[in-house]
């Protein structure tokens, strides 16, 4: 059974930071891409982050790039997106995801796998 478990969401004050992590089981991810999406009540959810298997690829959104870093373990089947300078507006559940190599990074359709999300609360 293939598992995404997301770990290291939280509160924090404006400004701070949080790394989270996504650990996969189940299976290799070998030619996977991975990404972090995002989804705010009331709101569609939304792409954060991208990173391919090599990790020579990646992409931001842009209300995140330079604040956000992706990064993934290959050996340790781990994703993990290393969040700074956080704002309130970055309140969201947190989701990450796997996709084949060359499906739609921008799709939440072209993601096979799902976490269950974990929670960032971000107060003012």
């Amino acid at each position: 059974q293939v598992q995404l478990v997301e770990s290291g969401g939280g509160l924090v004050q404006a400004g701070g930071s949080l790394r989270l992590s996504c650990a996969a089981s189940g299976r290799t991810f070998s030619s996977y891409a991975m990404g972090w999406f995002r989804q705010a009540p009331g709101k569609e959810r939304e792409i954060v982050a991208d990173i391919s298997w090599s990790r020579g690829d990646t992409y931001y959104a842009a209300s995140v790039r330079g604040r956000f870093t992706i990064s993934r373990d290959n050996a340790k089947n781990t994703m993990y997106l290393q969040m700074w300078s956080l704002k309130p507006e970055d309140s969201a559940i947190y989701y990450c995801a796997a996709r084949p190599a060359g499906s739609n990074r921008f799709q939440t359709a072209g993601y096979e796998y799902w976490g269950q999300g974990t929670q960032v609360t971000v107060s003012s």
